[in-house]
């Protein structure tokens, strides 16, 4: 039986994300209420399934204080992103952003080398801002909105621990760290798919 190589885990990503965004602005969606909806919600929207892995691969390969800084910011920045959303305040191009995250955490992870810690941390707050927000403003319309953030945002820790594990998996050996960039530039792909769909 042949094992699991990274690309071959990159396709099954890109398949079990719906094949629609995970947003009402663009497409369709709806939403059923409380915990289990908000922790299905990233699994299912492709956008946020791939930003999420990204930002662990991005961190596990980083190594050091970034394997929990940097999805610590994005789950942070993910946080007051929601707030801002239910609060009504509104943004243009919030969908763009999304489609954009994906594209520049994949290229940032298909690149040879490690960004500036510094500039990962701000990258990846502003993108946890925009993917919050987008779920911020859903939320007023649902039934337990508290309860649907707490699994929204468990759901998201489990996918930065699922992309760190993946990450340190990758980093062992020359031809894995290969088939890591060959898997970010098939996210930034994907990325660039969402923002001519957007």
């Amino acid at each position: 039986m042949r094992r699991l190589t990274i690309p071959g885990a990159t396709a099954i990503l890109l398949m079990t994300g719906s094949t629609v965004f995970a947003h009402p602005q663009s497409f369709a969606h709806s939403h059923a209420s409380g915990f289990d909806a908000g922790l299905y919600h990233p699994l299912l929207g492709i956008d946020h399934l791939l930003a999420m892995v990204a930002v662990g691969l991005l961190a596990a390969r980083a190594g050091g204080r970034a394997i929990w800084l940097v999805p610590g910011a994005f789950l942070a920045c993910m946080v007051v992103g929601g707030i801002v959303g239910m609060s009504g305040a509104e943004f243009w191009g919030v969908e763009t952003a999304i489609a954009v995250s994906v594209v520049l955490l994949g290229a940032a992870l298909a690149a040879s080398r490690n960004l500036p810690l510094g500039l990962m941390l701000a990258a990846c707050g502003l993108f946890g801002f925009f993917h919050g927000h987008a779920h911020g403003a859903e939320m007023p319309a649902i039934a337990q909105p508290a309860l649907y953030a707490a699994g929204f945002v468990l759901a998201t820790a489990a996918l930065h621990a699922l992309g760190v594990a993946i990450g340190r998996f990758s980093i062992k050996t020359a031809a894995r760290q290969s088939k890591l960039r060959f898997s970010g530039a098939a996210i930034a792909v994907a990325g660039l798919a969402f923002l001519v769909w957007s």
